[in-house]
């Protein structure tokens, strides 16, 4: 298993697609932090009125929010939309997928008992995976506001260390979601989707709606989508610990097992 695992990081660290998604996840955080900062700046708000503009008081008291966020604020304001878990499916799903499609699965699970380590090695480069776009991201967030100028209220390196934890866990549970489907289907298309829809929030929405209509208890609060959601609320720093270990070994077990069942039931 771990002579398979550094084969993966070896082949991870030269696959085209896993700096494209690093690139797009970069690009995207940062445009988003330059968005922030122009609409934080009481001096946009006034240019816009006189510019003809209307600007509402809702208007203004959004600029002096974002304005007043701190670090954690802004850094959940751009990673806790599941943005993260998107860009985590996808790239799990392509990596994943390029095993069948180049025959490099054939090569290496030939031989039936191997196909346990091929499954858990997978499992170990998800978490490395999603940690590197987890802590990559938040370093952005971290250096791109200070190169604009913009300052948040610091917070301490215990809180930031613990909102990456708490951060990384879930990603880690979301990007197996993708192995499994790639290992199920043989294909990326359906890893794709589901990673857009179920990393977007979507498939707590449609659950929500669903269990309200049928008198059900909040199950969407459980999907992993809305596990990220709750990671940070100002009001209450670092949250839901105990939801989302409980939601994490969870989801990976079902996630994993499936894996594993699909690994050995499937010929290659």
């Amino acid at each position: 298993m771990f002579n398979l695992l550094k084969m993966d990081i070896r082949r991870l660290f030269k696959s085209r697609g896993f700096y494209i998604i690093l690139g797009v996840a970069s690009g995207l955080l940062i445009l988003v932090t330059i968005m922030v900062h122009a609409i934080a700046d009481p001096e946009t708000m006034d240019a816009m009125e006189e510019q003809g503009a209307e600007v509402t008081a809702s208007d203004r008291m959004m600029s002096e929010y974002l304005h007043n966020m701190s670090q954690l604020e802004l850094m959940h304001e751009a990673l806790g939309s599941g943005f993260l878990l998107v860009m985590t499916g996808i790239g799990m799903t392509l990596f994943v997928n390029g095993d069948f499609s180049s025959g490099f699965i054939k090569n290496i699970c030939c031989i039936k008992p191997r196909r346990r380590d091929y499954v858990l090695s997978k499992i170990m480069l998800a978490g490395i995976y999603s940690g590197i776009i987890t802590i990559l991201s938040i370093l952005l967030m971290l250096v791109t506001p200070v190169l604009l100028h913009m300052y948040p209220a610091p917070d301490s390196i215990l809180q930031i260390l613990q909102y990456a934890l708490w951060m990384w866990l879930p990603h880690w549970a979301f990007s197996l979601m993708a192995l499994a489907l790639v290992l199920l289907t043989r294909s990326s298309t359906l890893g794709i989707i589901l990673s857009l829809v179920a990393g977007s929030g979507l498939t707590a929405v449609l659950l929500g709606t669903l269990g309200r209509l049928l008198s059900w208890p909040p199950i969407e609060q459980y999907c992993l989508a809305s596990v990220v959601k709750g990671v940070y609320t100002p009001q209450s720093g670092i949250i839901q610990v105990g939801i989302v270990l409980a939601c994490t070994v969870g989801w990976m077990a079902i996630y994993g097992f499936g894996s594993l069942l699909t690994m050995e039931k499937r010929d290659i």
